[in-house]
This record gives C-alpha cells, structure tokens and sequence, in this order.
C-alpha cells in the first residue's frame, strides 16, 4: 500500500518542523523512534488514512525538520507536540509512539486529552544495568589525576550508535531525554494503552515492558518475535492487532 502525503513545514519554537497529514476522521498521531523520521511511521499510517486523519512529524533535529540551536529536553519534545496539536486543531487523538517518539507520548499524554495510547518498544522504567568492563574501566581511569581528558575518548568509542551519530546538540539532548524515569507520569494516563514489544528487544527489554504494564491503569502488552523494530517485522500482525484496539 502507498499513499502519498505532501510534506508540510510549522515554525514551532524557533524550530521549522517538517510533517505531514493526510486522511479524513478521527485522529492518529504517529511519533517516530531517535534517530529516524516520517517514513518509519508512515508504514504504519498508511493502513489507517482511510478511516483516520494522519499526522506524521520529523522530531526536531532528524528528517527535514531543523536542529534545535541548543540541547533539548524531553519536556522541550513535549511542548512542542502540544503546540503542534493545537496548530493544526488535531482533537483528543489515538497517539502511537516507537522508542523515543513513545517516551514523548507518555509524557505528553500523563497531562494532555488522547483517545488511546500506542508505545511499541518505548523505554519507559529505568533499570539499572551494569556497564560493560571497558565502559568501568574507562570511567575508572577518568578520576586518576591526569586523566580527565579520557572522557572525549570514551564518547568516541564505547558511546551508543545514536551518539556516535548525532551532532553535538543533538549527542547532548540525548543525554537528556534518555535519563529520565517515566513512571510517574505513565501511572496518570487512564486512557486504554497497549504495548506492543519485540521478543528480543535490546533497547527497551520486555521486563521494562512487564514492568510499564503493571502500572499502568488500563494497558495491554502484546510481545511478538522481533527486535526493537518488531512493529514493522510484523506490520501486517500488527495492523490487525491495532484495527481491533482502535
């Protein structure tokens, strides 16, 4: 299936946002993993702009839409999917998240009006793992005197693929969206949820998933063979599950 959308730009906070809509009905809001851009929820919203108003955007800083001039937030997400949402007069909508754009949607749905809630591998509880070795000791050796400098080393070469590929602004607001414990604002949501997870996924494990399910109010999870992109390893088993929840 393919359906074409015109991309579309918004200055929201300083920032020209890319996005697209397309469709008539009720609304879906699709919020796109770190790293990625309209098209990886796009598969998704193509299968549902028949019945659906489909609104796809590029996170500030991935896609078309700017860099932000200085590190983000989570929160800085959040506010700016609120004001996008009132520009374009979206109502109470059906909000899917992977990953990142998941994160984004328990924050903003915790205090905003949305029909349903979607998250497909979005890390949500922190738990605490145990750095490899190299990463212990090159932290280690960082508090010797002398050494301070290391710790450009170490983000050069034991830092994550999303950090090794981001531009400075954007390596510094991954620092900061990625800390944060979400769980107090996952127990306010009271709208149907369901968590759609990868059996192998290494991003957002399916214990953290068990756990986000456990307290939430009204959430359902549903873990598939797969990986962290499990939501489109098995797009069409996922479609189905989703035109019986929406």
């Amino acid at each position: 299936m393919l359906v074409v959308g015109d991309d579309m730009k918004t200055n929201i906070r300083g920032v020209n946002v890319n996005y697209i809509q397309y469709g008539e009905g009720k609304d879906i809001l699709l919020l796109h993993g770190w790293g990625q851009n309209i098209q990886m929820m796009k598969y998704l919203g193509d299968y549902f702009c028949d019945r659906f108003r489909i609104t796809i955007l590029d996170f500030p800083g991935f896609g078309e839409s700017d860099e932000p001039s200085n590190p983000w937030t989570l929160n800085d997400y959040v506010l700016l999917l609120e004001e996008l949402v009132r520009k374009l007069k979206i109502k109470k909508p059906i909000v899917m998240g992977h990953s990142f754009g998941g994160r984004v949607a328990i924050k903003y749905s915790a205090d905003h009006p949305i029909e349903k809630l979607v998250l497909f591998g979005s890390p949500c509880i922190r738990l605490q793992k145990k750095l490899p070795l190299t990463t212990r000791i090159l932290k280690k050796l960082k508090t010797l005197p002398g050494l301070d400098q290391i710790g450009e080393y170490m983000k050069k070469y034991i830092g994550s693929r999303d950090y090794k590929a981001a531009s400075p602004i954007m390596r510094q607001t991954l620092v900061e969206v990625v800390n944060e414990d979400l769980s107090s604002y996952a127990k306010k949501i009271e709208e149907p949820t369901l968590l759609i997870w990868g059996d192998h996924d290494d991003e957002a494990p399916v214990e953290e998933a068990k756990l986000l399910e456990g307290i939430m109010y009204d959430a359902a999870l549903i873990v598939l063979p797969g990986t962290h992109y499990a939501y489109i390893e098995n797009l069409l088993q996922v479609v189905s599950i989703l035109n019986q929840f929406i």
